[in-house]
């Protein structure tokens, strides 16, 4: 019997998303402050040494994608990238447990894509430089080299620019999405008509030592991307103005381009109370108490150990 690998795809949260340009080209360029939660999708995998790559979809999100191609899954594009790119003759059989809602602002399909290219590397041996596999990762999304990276970070230009900052402590958070996918085309679209916010606003040095102190931080960023998505899908505040009701919440806000919000508290039993009271009365909701996944966790789940310096 071959041996099944593993790896965890993490929940992407922006803390704050700032669009503070457009590109000729029609990219446009942000500011973010990512980390990744404690939730998320789960991708396993076999050796094939014919070549050939499977996918199957498992998992209580499963159902999002069951009208879908799975050739065109992020998880196989990523496979046959990483394939052709290394020559291997090696395949793999590979599971993906749908766990994260599916397009809702927490890079639940380029975090799949970015455990997809951990999971191969692993399994095939492979031995790629660190810029052909960011190559890889820009190509196949803008979120993607940010989930490769799995670690608190500064996110500029359009995904590719990634500066490590000071490890965040797990705090505690909560998570909502209303049940319907946004299109981000649709939102920058919506959005494109406001001008764009200046860069380098948050200072890369700070600690935090409690939700408090980072939500405090926060008040002084946004998330530009929150007007034309909630114009686009009015749930998303109702969503916020579920966070903001319950008690403990330090600050509630959207994540990338939604409808994915989350609440940050001080303590664990305040995130899991308030997490209970909204999933008793809004049951079409997908709600989770969650913290923020910190190094010793990000170790511990082997996220981001094959590269260090993406």
């Amino acid at each position: 019997m071959s041996a099944i690998y593993r790896q965890q795809a993490p929940a992407k949260i922006n803390l704050f998303l700032h669009v503070t340009g457009k590109r000729d080209d029609g990219y446009h360029e942000l500011e973010s402050l990512v980390c990744f939660a404690g939730v998320g999708d789960v991708l396993s995998g076999e050796i094939r040494d014919d070549g050939k790559i499977t996918l199957a979809i498992t998992g209580p999100m499963a159902a999002g994608l069951a009208l879908d191609d799975t050739d065109n899954n992020l998880v196989m594009r990523a496979a046959r990238l990483l394939q052709n790119e290394s020559t291997t003759n090696l395949g793999a059989d590979l599971i993906l447990d749908k766990r994260l809602p599916i397009a809702s602002g927490i890079g639940g399909g380029s975090a799949d894509a970015a455990a997809a290219i951990r999971l191969l590397c692993e399994m095939w041996q492979l031995e790629l430089d660190d810029k052909t596999v960011l190559r890889i990762a820009l190509s196949l999304g803008a979120d993607v080299p940010v989930c490769l990276h799995g670690k608190t970070c500064l996110m500029s230009g359009i995904g590719e620019e990634i500066t490590e900052l000071p490890d965040l402590p797990p705090i505690p958070m909560v998570l909502i999405n209303p049940g319907k996918a946004v299109s981000t085309p649709e939102i920058f679209k919506a959005r494109d008509t406001e001008g764009f916010s200046a860069s380098g606003q948050w200072q890369t040095d700070r600690v935090f030592e409690s939700g408090a102190s980072l939500a405090d931080a926060l008040s002084d960023c946004g998330n530009d991307l929150t007007l034309p998505a909630s114009g686009i899908l009015p749930e998303i505040c109702d969503v916020l103005n579920a966070l903001a009701r319950e008690e403990g919440c330090l600050l509630a806000r959207m994540s990338g381009s939604g409808a994915t919000c989350f609440g940050i508290y001080d303590t664990t039993e305040q995130a899991e109370r308030a997490a209970n009271a909204i999933a008793e009365h809004s049951t079409d909701w997908w709600v989770t108490a969650t913290k923020i996944q910190s190094q010793r966790a990000r170790e511990q789940a082997n996220i981001g150990a094959s590269f260090p310096d993406l």
